[in-house]
């Protein structure tokens, strides 16, 4: 994250509010629900992170032998932090009530907002972790023992290889005449494309995606540390359509925002949180260098949205005013591959993806592709989290 400081310190600043300023939740439970949202992706770096600091701020070390040894309250959060990590589409009021219900262990509503932004947080901080190569697993076929590239070494994979340096760079030319030729085309088609036409084309892109998994990703065997925080570990992303099945329906983006719906509630249940959210996703969002590999003075604003709203797309979001024809034109297939392993299955996630997919471009643009992959990841799963507490509140 240091190779982009204006985002780092937005960072900082909402993962200090979370952990470490007033909150509805003590300290030592925080950590706690850190400790169970990277456990479902089976992230041991951030599993033992927050195990030292839950000893740290006084927490019980018991509680650190497995879920089963902590306090039902906390247990109570199992079904809807799975829900989040996997497939957050499926999360209703109802699950909002069964936590609020009066009783010992019930929720107030304060303290379960700070929980679900904790949760979704460090899910997507999970992605983070596995998309920049992190977490200290160990070796397997190119696996998860991929070291991250050093802050101060900023070149491209490709340009240690000049086998493979002309055909990245030849991938370069094509994405920059895509982006050419689609600009060109928006401003042809602007008005005459008919709403029921950009439906057809979201229902397209989501159907293809299911088609869109690494076919080298072998079952991962969970660490002993890591198992014992998780409860139902088989349970994992689903693609949200798939033929034959009851699919659950589109979220309409416009139906429910962020900004006029999910950053009011946060504010007025968790104060200052919605704030320094939303500036972070707009930080992430907007943030450019006009840099695409070796050329200068590029606008990236359509590759951007591009990858935010494919990650929602997975998700199962849909923005009306955008042509998802876009993404296909965009976004190269071995790029869709690590997209959606980052932001679905992040434990599967293997050095090989990272090298593929846009071979000349620098460590510093793919760790920006992380940082967007991390904040629509976390805005996708908050806004289905959300709508589901607007409605218990309703």
């Amino acid at each position: 994250m240091g190779l982009h400081p204006q985002y780092l310190s937005s960072f900082w600043k909402t993962q200090s509010l979370l952990l470490r300023m007033d909150g509805p939740l003590p300290y030592h439970k925080r950590h706690y629900i850190a400790i169970m949202a990277a456990a479902r992706h089976q992230c041991s770096y951030l599993v033992g992170l927050h195990m030292g600091e839950f000893l740290q701020v006084g927490g019980n070390p018991a509680w650190l032998q497995g879920l089963h040894c902590a306090p039902q309250k906390l247990r109570n959060l199992n079904e809807i932090n799975k829900l989040l990590a996997h497939r957050p589409w499926l999360i209703t009021k109802e699950h909002i009530e069964a936590l609020l219900k009066t009783g010992e262990n019930s929720w107030s509503l304060a303290e379960l907002v700070q929980a679900l932004v904790l949760l979704t947080h460090y899910h997507s901080l999970a992605s983070f972790v596995f998309g920049c190569g992190i977490n200290p697993e160990e070796e397997q076929d190119g696996g998860h023992g991929c070291r991250p590239p050093s802050p101060h070494s900023d070149s491209s994979p490709a340009s240690d290889d000049s086998s493979g340096g002309k055909d990245a760079m030849r991938e370069v030319e094509a994405l920059m005449e895509r982006m050419k030729l689609l600009q060109e085309s928006q401003l042809e088609e602007e008005g005459s494309v008919t709403q029921e036409e950009m439906a057809t084309r979201f229902e397209l892109e989501k159907t293809e995606s299911l088609l869109v998994a690494p076919a080298d990703i072998a079952d991962q065997s969970l660490q002993s540390n890591v198992l014992c925080f998780v409860e139902d570990p088989d349970f994992g992303y689903k693609d949200f359509t798939r033929r034959g099945e009851q699919a659950p329906p589109t979220f309409r983006a416009q139906d429910y925002t962020w900004e006029d719906h999910g950053f009011s509630l946060i504010n007025r249940l968790y104060p200052d949180v919605g704030q320094l959210l939303d500036e972070k996703f707009q930080v992430v969002y907007n943030l450019t260098y006009n840099t695409i590999a070796m050329h200068c003075g590029v606008d990236t604003s359509m590759l951007r949205r591009a990858i935010w709203n494919y990650v929602h797309c997975v998700f199962g979001i849909r923005y009306d005013d955008y042509d998802y024809g876009e993404v296909n034109q965009l976004l190269e297939r071995s790029l869709k591959v690590y997209i959606k392993t980052v932001a679905c299955y992040p434990e599967k996630t293997t050095k090989r993806m990272y090298t593929q997919f846009w071979r000349h471009f620098k460590h510093s643009e793919k760790v920006h592709i992380n940082l967007l992959l991390l904040e629509a990841r976390m805005q996708a799963a908050l806004l289905y989290a959300l709508r589901a507490v607007t409605r218990y509140m309703t």
